[in-house]
């Protein structure tokens, strides 16, 4: 699944599932710009400081990560966030906050990228939604997958809208990822049961792949052994 000179942009491209996603694209011989709110590490070719939520920074960004690549083939939008907040003890900022950073950035972040990808009449939007939403919300994950589950709408809704121009839409929905921030939020878990970033990598390459042509609107689970 060679994707050589494929020009991609990764939101959240700092983190470890956008660091895990930025290396197996280049390893795939992706041209990859990441975008971040925060700071890039040095070798992570891209743009830092970035406030996808305001949708002006957001085309700005983009419209540099492509022209610096020379055009864009595919967007893969990781940047979000999560919070655990029951509604009785909870805030209403954490259901805009949650709100912002996981479905506005990811409008911004599609409607930005929408004229490169139909100048160059197809390409490939990911989203990353959860799969949470495809089950029972359970308690204290209510502004979360409310969110997410604006993402998985989103994606349905883009999808049909481009469906006549080359472009697929999908969004991938995980489990548990296994990163440092959450073994530490849960450290008597089973690690081994949970996605690892390099596993959503893997299947984000796949969709960008000529092999995925044919598979947009999908909301997809990637459960590990959760």
């Amino acid at each position: 699944m060679s994707l050589a000179g494929k020009a991609c942009i990764v939101t959240g491209g700092a983190g470890a599932l956008g660091s895990a996603v930025c290396k197996a694209l280049s390893g795939a011989g992706a041209k990859v710009m990441a975008i971040d709110h925060g700071v890039l590490p040095a070798e992570q070719p891209g743009i830092g400081n970035i406030d996808l939520s305001e949708a002006s920074k957001a085309k700005a960004g983009i419209d540099k990560a492509a022209a610096e690549m020379g055009g864009l083939y595919a967007l893969i939008n990781i940047a979000g966030g999560f919070r655990f907040e029951k509604l009785a003890d909870g805030k209403i900022d954490t259901w805009d906050f949650l709100y912002t950073v996981n479905l506005k950035t990811a409008v911004n972040a599609c409607q930005a990228a929408l004229p490169h990808l139909l100048k160059n009449r197809g390409g490939r939007i990911v989203n990353i939604g959860a799969a949470a939403v495809a089950a029972k919300a359970g308690a204290g994950m209510g502004a979360y997958t409310a969110s997410k589950a604006g993402v998985l709408k989103l994606t349905e809704a883009l999808a049909d809208e481009v469906k006549n121009d080359g472009i697929t839409v999908n969004a991938i929905l995980p489990t548990i990822i296994d990163t440092a921030a959450n073994r530490k939020d849960m450290p008597k878990a089973d690690f081994s049961k949970w996605v690892q970033p390099d596993e959503i990598a893997a299947l984000i390459e796949y969709l960008l792949s000529e092999k995925a042509s044919a598979v947009t609107g999908a909301n997809i689970p990637i459960s590990g052994r959760v």
